[in-house]
């Protein structure tokens, strides 16, 4: 199992995929926003995604898993 995380705290500005869907390699899943900044948060692997673990509107720090891909 692969986990997408943050690379900055922040908070949840959009989630882009939904669990079951099928992501590809560098493709943006979720957007944080910090310091007024829209930072898109990639996958680095392809897979399914299996677990979401934040909403929108989330704070969330660096490091931390937003979503898990099988």
């Amino acid at each position: 199992m692969a986990h997408v995380r943050a690379p900055i705290t922040g908070v949840v500005w959009q989630v882009l995929v939904a669990e079951g869907d099928a992501v590809a390699v560098e493709q943006t899943v979720i957007v944080l926003e910090s310091m007024k900044l829209e930072i898109p948060v990639e996958s680095e692997s392809a897979g399914t995604v299996r677990r979401i673990l934040v909403a929108e509107g989330d704070a969330v720090t660096e490091d931390q898993v937003l979503l898990d891909l099988d």
